[in-house]
C-alpha cells in the first residue's frame, strides 16, 4: 500500500509569466517544496537526521494551468520499492474544480548527510511512506 501526501499551493503575483498563468519553473518548485513537505513529514526523525534526497530526473506533463489567485491541490505518493540509492515520487496537481493540471514522476536519490554519498534506501526508511491504511 501507499500513502499519499497533500499540500495546497495558491499561485501569487510572482508565480505568473507573461502568459498570465503559473510559469513552468514554478510547478518544478511546487514539486520539489511537495515532496520535501512530504519528507518532513513521514520520515522517521533519524532517518531525517542522517539522510538528504536530490532530485536526478524529473518528467512533466503539463495538461492545464491557473492563475494568480487559484489554488492547485498536490498529491504526492511512492508507488515502488526503491532501487539502491533511487526512489521514484509520483506527483499530481488538480484544479480547485478537480481538472487535472500537472502530472510528474521525479526520480530522487538518498545520499548520507555526513558523507555526501548515495545511500541505499532500506526497507525500514521507506516504510513510513508505504505503509498503513491509506492507498492510492
Amino acid at each position: 500500500m501507499t500513502l499519499c501526501f497533500s499540500k495546497t499551493f495558491t499561485a501569487a503575483p510572482a508565480h505568473i509569466d507573461e502568459l498570465g498563468h503559473v510559469n513552468n519553473s514554478v510547478w518544478v518548485q511546487w514539486i520539489q517544496d511537495l515532496a520535501t513537505a512530504h519528507w518532513d513529514a513521514a520520515a522517521r526523525a533519524e532517518d531525517h537526521a542522517q539522510f538528504f534526497w536530490v532530485v536526478i530526473r524529473h518528467e512533466i506533463d503539463y495538461r492545464g494551468n491557473i492563475a494568480e489567485g487559484d489554488i492547485a491541490h498536490g498529491e504526492t505518493w511512492i508507488p515502488d520499492p526503491p532501487r539502491g540509492a533511487k526512489s521514484v515520487r509520483h506527483v499530481d496537481f488538480t484544479s480547485a474544480d478537480g481538472k487535472r493540471l500537472v502530472s510528474a514522476q521525479t526520480t530522487w536519490a538518498m545520499l548520507d548527510k555526513e558523507t555526501k554519498r548515495l545511500a541505499r534506501v532500506r526497507p525500514e526508511v521507506i516504510a513510513p511512506f508505504q505503509a498503513g491504511s491509506a492507498s492510492r
